[in-house]
């Protein structure tokens, strides 16, 4: 049986008690695979990092590598951070265009493959996760990697126009191709990877899922992430999560509680949630002193500007509610600026009448599942859900809104307050059961299975790579770069001598099948 070997940005922390969506997905994925997790520890230095630093984690094998500060810089809070996040989530305008930042991009995803290729097996199927590691297969590649490599992308993928608006779109896009398969959220997905391939001069579709452009070809295919439903649903009745249900009830009778839980990010749309609650207590006084909504917005990247001017714009909105609203015994918003641990977070969505979920943009969200998971099937509370969240998608029988829209989000809240308790139950049961069958392991099994069926790399065109002594071509020919310039363009070398054999590039002859 293959090994799997996960690649992502960052190794989860074992001690972390509130790990992210994607590293729980991801530690439940390998724990009951078992294989290689490689990623970046966390730590920088002033120097080129040499050896990963590899230890046990269960039935995982967990390989780290530190970033040069430059890199650091210039990869993750620049190219990253300052330029795919927002562009990917539909916000050119908070995009920095900084040409140097796409060169540390380069050099980190070159470091990647580098460290990682020596530690791997032969059968072994590899898994690149994020868009922090888009480059990763076409670097493999270069070095001679001839397994399979599949890719999941846990963010949207932006239309074709917001795409085109990176200046290295072409690079990069030919980078992604370099993947046996590619894995994204949502139907919508797909359709902004289709869009995006068809308006380049040599796109196409050549049979079902795969996709040809700048002269790569790729399967690529929708795979909606779950979580562990049964899991967390065995949170709710642990003693911390008992604790805050016990304190949430103590502190507000019989008022009804709406919560929200993200991180503090322009996408997830917390202003705009401000102002539908806002409007849910003009229009409809008889939730004033009856409901409040508790609102986690758990720190994230605030050494960014954009992110330093959501959370003061946030918390402005909350205040001045608050103060418009507010009584000595009640308060309409109780905002919390922290990070709370996982069992913390089940017990407050099972305490919840209501879970507010409204990002402007975002892949899936899996708080999305994990509040319907930690509901009293009994007595279930009510999702209010984002039409422009992947999860929407599966989740039909959530009321769906345009968090854009203050006044119809205003309404499903309202709508989702004074619901029957019969549908809510029949509500509750349908999505229920949709994450329990799609779950993490369902979504794990789905991509590795798919990814099993991809043609291998060696089986194909080569793509990226200097062709073998068979297939050294005679003289005056054009050879495609291994890498792209600083441009983002793909130059060629010219061949000036057709006579006697061409020596085998050394990282290909050291490291084929590795």
């Amino acid at each position: 049986m293959s090994r799997l070997v996960v690649v992502s940005n960052r190794v989860a922390d074992p001690q972390d008690a509130a790990p992210g969506g994607l590293a729980i997905a991801l530690e439940e994925a390998l724990q009951r695979h078992g294989g290689l997790w490689f990623g970046w520890g966390g730590k920088m230095t002033d120097q080129s990092p040499t050896q990963p630093s590899v230890r046990e984690w269960g039935a995982v094998t967990v390989a780290t590598t530190d970033l040069e500060r430059r890199d650091h810089d210039s990869y993750y809070n620049g190219f990253c951070n300052n330029l795919l996040w927002p562009v990917f989530h539909n916000r050119l305008d908070l995009a920095a265009f900084d040409p140097s930042f796409y060169d540390g991009y380069q050099r980190v995803n070159r470091q990647f493959a580098q460290q990682l290729l020596p530690l791997l097996q032969e059968d072994d199927v590899i898994w690149v996760h994020d868009y922090h590691l888009m480059a990763l297969a076409a670097e493999l590649r270069a070095l001679g990697c001839q397994q399979r490599i599949g890719f999941f992308l846990h963010i949207p993928f932006p239309p074709s126009v917001a795409l085109s608006a990176v200046p290295q779109h072409k690079a990069l896009m030919q980078a992604l191709m370099a993947f046996d398969l590619v894995g994204l959220q949502s139907r919508q997905d797909l359709q902004h990877f289709e869009s995006y391939v068809l308006a380049q001069p040599d796109g196409r579709i050549s049979h079902r899922h795969h996709y040809r452009a700048h002269g790569q070809q790729a399967r690529c295919e929708v795979f909606p992430i779950g979580i562990d439903a049964h899991a967390f649903a065995a949170v709710t009745d642990t003693p911390p999560a008992q604790q805050v249900q016990a304190t949430m009830a103590q502190e507000h009778g019989q008022r009804r509680l709406v919560v929200g839980i993200d991180r503090l990010d322009y996408s997830k749309g917390l202003p705009e949630r401000i102002h539908a609650f806002r409007d849910l207590l003009e229009r409809h006084p008889e939730h004033r002193r009856s409901a409040t909504l508790v609102q986690i917005g758990s720190p994230t990247r605030e050494h960014l500007q954009a992110y330093a001017d959501i959370r003061s714009e946030f918390e402005s909105l909350c205040g001045a509610i608050n103060g418009d609203f507010g009584e000595l015994d009640w308060m309409p918003v109780r905002y919390i600026h922290q990070v709370l641990t996982r069992a913390h977070l089940a017990g407050l969505c099972r305490a919840a009448a209501v879970g507010l979920v409204t990002p402007l943009r975002d892949g899936m969200n899996l708080v999305a599942k994990e509040f319907i998971a930690a509901q009293d099937p009994a007595d279930p509370g009510v999702l209010v859900l984002s039409r422009f969240a992947g999860a929407a998608e599966q989740l039909q029988e959530a009321l769906l809104v345009n968090p854009y829209d203050a006044h119809s989000t205003a309404d499903s809240i309202d709508q989702a307050l004074q619901m029957p308790l019969a549908e809510r139950i029949q509500r509750h049961q349908k999505l229920l059961a949709r994450i329990q069958t799609e779950d993490v392991h369902w979504w794990c099994q789905r991509f590795l299975h798919a990814l099993d069926q991809c043609q291998p790399a060696v089986q194909r065109k080569p793509r990226f790579s200097v062709p073998a002594l068979s297939r050294v071509p005679a003289a005056g020919a054009d050879l495609p770069m291994t890498r792209p310039t600083r441009d983002g363009s793909f130059p060629y070398l010219h061949v000036v001598t057709g006579g006697g054999a061409a020596p085998r590039p050394a990282a290909t002859a050291q490291r084929m099948g590795r």
